[in-house]
């Protein structure tokens, strides 16, 4: 596909970098010189120094022959104006990423007026993403598929785990939840594992489960289930607010610390059953006089990805059995954040690419299907889990899958028919209609066929 990506903040950069990867001809614009040409040392893609949003430079991108333009500037208005420019000159599609809470409540207005494909919210994103964390404290890092009927927990197998120092076979013998190990990482290696492969403690391990059975899985391994009840959030941002409305309505007790006077004062405003502090996250004693050691969950959201860590860190030496979760905008040293005692990690902007290559994905596949229907990076972002729509097409259609030949490094984690959830055994045969999550060390699955030698 030719695509333009007008925008190289962090978001911008991850995008494009993504999509080079997946081979599509990438035309990236920035107004900053520097910034072009830093990428273009990184990036194989072709770079536009100037104002997207002019017709000028979007025709010397190529956009008449562009088949997806996203608009990533930190401007609202700007990322509508120009996709709403690149419609009018010729691209195919756009997307748009739209922050502000007031342009959110009319994203299906946007969508349907200015032709856009997608109307993306970054933070709002990250926020439901920290809700579902929140669903299961133990766990790494929550996600679902199947309309919610199906949860993709991942968690750090403990000495104590039912899971440790066995083979997967033979736990999963004596468990009742239906369940499926689907990916492993050890180190820096991942596994696409077999019913003989061994866990062994501080492995990560992946598991699809039945979103109504999650709990009792998690319980049969040993995990605890209890729900969050009170949370502190250090940050008042977008991020801040989204996820504190969203826990407002399934009543947690919410404080929020933010510093900038102004923003806490809009923060009360608008929250008025959330407990706003004006003040600095980082004084130790504003944290102990506002209830640290009785909260649930300690969430970092400030704009600072040093000072998350920091005050994460010292959450969990202060109270070892809180939640922490973290957010975190650059991945330089990624690998390293990861083995620090912080239970979860949130990257917006791999969210955000996630969505976008979902989109990418479904496109590729072309013939008027939309097979793809969820797209989500696991494991440090070295899984995938994609969900497709099985359509009669289908070369898997009506045969058993222990008969397929299915590529290495590819699972058929689960199904969902008709509102049930099917983990999938060798006899189990995929029909029409059915949901199907399929988890893969390989990239650039555009269609379910893909998986198939």
């Amino acid at each position: 596909m030719n695509i333009i990506v007008v925008g190289m903040g962090k978001v911008g950069y991850t995008v494009a970098e993504q999509l080079s990867q997946e081979e599509h001809d990438v035309t990236i614009i920035d107004t900053d010189e520097d910034v072009i040409n830093d990428t273009l040392q990184d990036i194989d893609v072709i770079g536009i120094i100037g104002d997207g949003a002019t017709r000028k430079v979007l025709i010397n991108a190529g956009i008449e022959e562009c088949d997806l333009l996203i608009a990533l500037t930190g401007s609202d208005e700007l990322n509508i104006y120009c996709c709403l420019l690149g419609k009018r000159l010729g691209a195919k599609s756009t997307i748009a990423r739209v922050r502000d809470p007031e342009y959110s409540k009319d994203v299906g207005l946007l969508k349907e007026n200015l032709g856009l494909a997608l109307a993306i919210n970054p933070e709002r994103e990250a926020a439901a993403e920290i809700q579902r964390i929140l669903r299961f404290p133990t766990a790494r890092n929550v996600d679902f598929f199947g309309h919610g009927k199906v949860d993709l927990l991942s968690f750090v197998a403990y000495k104590n785990c039912f899971l440790t120092n066995k083979a997967i076979k033979e736990s999963f013998s004596k468990i009742k939840t239906k369940a499926l190990v689907c990916a492993i990482m050890r180190g820096k290696d991942v596994f696409i594992p077999t019913g003989d492969f061994v866990i062994q403690e501080n492995d990560t391990v992946a598991v699809l489960t039945p979103a109504k059975t999650a709990p009792d899985f998690f319980k049969q391994i040993g995990y605890r289930t209890n729900d969050v009840k009170n949370i502190m959030i250090i940050g008042g941002g977008k991020i801040a607010l989204y996820l504190a409305k969203a826990l407002n309505h399934i009543n947690v007790c919410t404080t929020i610390i933010e510093k900038d006077l102004d923003i806490a004062l809009n923060l009360s405003s608008i929250l008025p059953n959330v407990n706003v502090v004006h003040g600095d996250g980082t004084n130790r004693s504003l944290l102990l006089e506002e209830g640290l050691l009785e909260a649930d969950a300690f969430c970092c959201l400030t704009g600072i990805d040093e000072e998350n860590i920091v005050l994460s860190l010292f959450a969990k030496n202060t109270a070892p059995n809180i939640k922490t979760i973290t957010k975190v905008n650059h991945t330089l040293f990624r690998e390293v954040i990861e083995t620090l005692d912080i239970d979860s990690v949130v990257y917006p902007k791999f969210t955000t690419a996630s969505i976008i290559l979902k989109h990418v994905r479904a496109q590729t596949a072309g013939n008027g299907r939309n097979e793809v229907h969820k797209l989500t990076r696991i494991i440090n972002n070295k899984v995938e889990a994609i969900e497709f729509n099985v359509t009669a097409e289908s070369r898997l259609v009506g045969h058993q899958i222990q008969y397929l030949d299915i590529r290495k490094n590819i699972l058929l984690g689960s199904i969902t028919r008709n509102g049930e959830v099917i983990i999938p055994r060798g006899t189990d045969i995929l029909q029409e209609g059915d949901s199907v999550v399929v988890v893969t060390t390989s990239e650039r699955l555009s269609r379910l066929d893909d998986i198939l030698k």
